[in-house]
């Protein structure tokens, strides 16, 4: 994509300009920006959108910016790529008033104001010796407390914080009653290692559930509106190749009773039916199991419960569907001439209620396995999906028809 004409001249238009763009695409829009404005434009962005643009950006230009940033902000960034994507440490920034317990309020305050006017300052943070976090400040608590009184008897004690390398679904959840502009980050000997905002958690997760989606048809997280069409060409086209070898799977397994249609024409009107309904049954499975993986319900120890419970709703679902199907295959063929229209009717509703189980159970056993083997639970999992879902429903309707019929 090429550069804009018209630049935009503030960090908060740059800021809204690149989030349209693919990491590349902004990249190569900060390449051309002055060195100051690429600095705030990265710094509003926060560590977890600007450290894979920054990678992307021509080495000229990446020295030139990285050698203008703060010190404190390049050692936060070495930092937090050291903890695992979708953790809490990816999100961190520097943590810039940093207090000894024995700091009085009047000392504190002085700092602070040096600080604010190059930094945005929201609480302050009390360490010990060892830079254990051990207390938090209140800008209102040390606007009324005694200029002489030291930092810890006006600090809030033994306050709430994130571990750096905590899922970010784990403390989502753990943030939800606690609903804080900033919050401390410490590693699991309990030192502050930096800080991260509540809107930079809930913006990365909302970033992550919504790649899932693209994710399970085999479209990239880094895809976007403003993707360059040749782009998203060399992304997705690998996806459809897959896609069109499981398909040939599919038709091979029709092809395997090819004389069973010939001679029962009526079979081939109803092989669209099982294979849609039967793959949104599976859809269905697949989507409560990836939502638990999500929310961190899903338990290794409930897999056989899960398979159970969708193979029983499978059956269920199946069966009543299955005699609606069936009854519709009796009354076409029936109204056909065909003396087996009973018997279709009978084998459509088995082959339904068979294909429903069967999807159910893939449903929930793909995102499962996907996970043991080290992949993206969501990543292109309607694709297995789909190929499971269409040879189980018409190569059942067929060995049906074959066994029974012919």
């Amino acid at each position: 994509m090429k550069v804009e004409k018209n630049m935009p001249s503030t960090p908060e238009e740059m800021v809204r300009t690149c989030t349209r763009l693919d990491a590349s695409a902004a990249a190569r829009l900060l390449n051309d920006a002055e060195t100051g404005l690429a600095i705030q434009t990265l710094r509003l962005m926060g560590p977890h959108i600007a450290e894979p643009i920054l990678a992307l950006m021509s080495e000229r230009a990446k020295d030139r910016v990285t050698t203008a940033l703060p010190l404190e902000v390049r050692r936060q960034w070495t930092l937090n790529l050291t903890f695992p994507k979708g953790s809490v440490g990816h999100l961190m920034d520097p943590v810039w008033a940093v207090f000894s317990p024995q700091t009085t309020v009047r000392q504190a305050i002085e700092e602070l104001r040096n600080l604010v006017k190059r930094e945005f300052i929201t609480y302050g943070f009390v360490v010990d010796a060892a830079n254990k976090l051990i207390g938090v400040l209140v800008m209102r608590d040390l606007l009324f407390a005694d200029p002489q009184t030291p930092l810890h008897q006006v600090m809030v004690a033994e306050p709430f914080s994130l571990q750096a390398d905590q899922p970010l679904m784990d403390a989502m959840r753990e943030v939800l009653t606690r609903h804080f502009p900033v919050y401390p980050v410490t590693d699991q000997q309990g030192r502050l290692v930096g800080v991260v905002r509540g809107g930079r958690l809930f913006q990365a997760q909302a970033i992550e559930i919504s790649a899932q989606a693209g994710s399970m048809v085999g479209v990239e997280k880094e895809e976007k509106l403003s993707t360059p069409w040749q782009r998203s060409f060399r992304l997705r086209h690998p996806w459809l190749q897959l896609n069109l070898l499981t398909a040939f799977i599919a038709g091979a397994v029709v092809s395997l009773f090819q004389s069973t249609i010939d001679q029962i024409v009526v079979l081939a009107a109803f092989l669209p039916v099982l294979a849609g309904q039967s793959g949104n049954s599976g859809c269905q499975a697949l989507a409560v199991t990836i939502r638990g993986m999500t929310l961190s319900e899903f338990k290794n120890s409930a897999t056989r419960r899960l398979l159970a419970k969708e193979g029983l709703l499978g059956l269920l679902n199946g069966a009543i569907i299955g005699m609606v199907a069936g009854a519709a295959m009796f009354f076409l063929a029936r109204g056909q001439g065909n003396p087996m229209a009973s018997s279709l009717g009978l084998i459509v509703m088995a082959a339904m209620t068979g294909s429903c189980v069967v999807s159910g159970i893939f449903g929930a056993l793909v995102p499962i396995a996907l996970r043991r083997l080290g992949a993206d639970p969501a990543t292109a999992s309607s694709i297995f999906l789909t190929t499971a879902t269409d040879v189980a429903s018409m190569g059942l309707l067929l060995l049906l028809a074959t066994l029974f019929l012919i």
